[in-house]
């Protein structure tokens, strides 16, 4: 019986070092969320809307995408911040062509979350419109001058259109790997970023 408690307690350790640390699960979640819910809110005609002298404070949904798109912005921040600085993410058993691949996936949504705010400022110092947030705040983009060369280049509207489609449908082969390492591979992968603690 004593040779047995020993093994236990390494399982123990080694079940606790499979999941993510608090912080990054909660960064993580909220991302994911505040992403989905700019999507859904995202307003298709805001280029038309302006254009009809119409102010972006008047529509909730525009207020709603642009406050969403800050978060998003800043909850990336930290993010990179607390992965340069955390002690190390969890080593999952998984073939290397899994963990290379998951590597480049997580890259990839990092740098649109980063590209989305910075499109849309673009598009607003364009457009001479400001960031208008919940609360009645407003943040003037054109102060950025040394970004008007670059917003007057291109229709970055657009762009950032484009991107948000790219980030959903990469967000959702994201979500549809983590749930086949669940129900096909067998492994804990996804539960390792569960925001609770999953047996199995």
């Amino acid at each position: 019986m004593s040779t047995l408690q020993p093994a236990a307690r390494s399982s123990s350790r080694v079940s606790t070092a499979l999941r993510f640390d608090t912080l990054s699960i909660t960064l993580h979640w909220l991302t994911a969320l505040s992403v989905l819910a700019a999507f859904v809110l995202g307003p298709g005609d805001f280029g038309s809307f302006v254009r009809a002298n119409g102010h972006p404070a008047e529509r909730p949904d525009i207020v709603a995408h642009e406050t969403l798109g800050v978060t998003v912005l800043l909850l990336t921040l930290v993010r990179l911040l607390w992965i340069a600085i955390r002690p190390g993410a969890p080593e999952q058993p998984i073939a290397p062509w899994m963990r290379i691949a998951s590597k480049l996936v997580q890259a990839a949504l990092l740098a649109l979350c980063l590209l989305l705010p910075f499109t849309a400022v673009l598009a607003l110092i364009r457009q001479s419109q400001a960031v208008t947030l919940l609360g009645g705040v407003q943040l003037d983009p054109s102060a950025l001058t040394f970004l008007h060369s670059i917003a007057s280049s291109v229709r970055w509207g657009g762009i950032h259109g484009l991107l948000g489609d790219v980030l959903i449908w990469l967000a959702a082969g994201h979500a549809g790997a983590a749930l086949m390492h669940r129900y096909v591979f067998h492994d804990r992968v996804l539960q390792s970023m569960l925001p609770w603690r999953s047996k199995g």
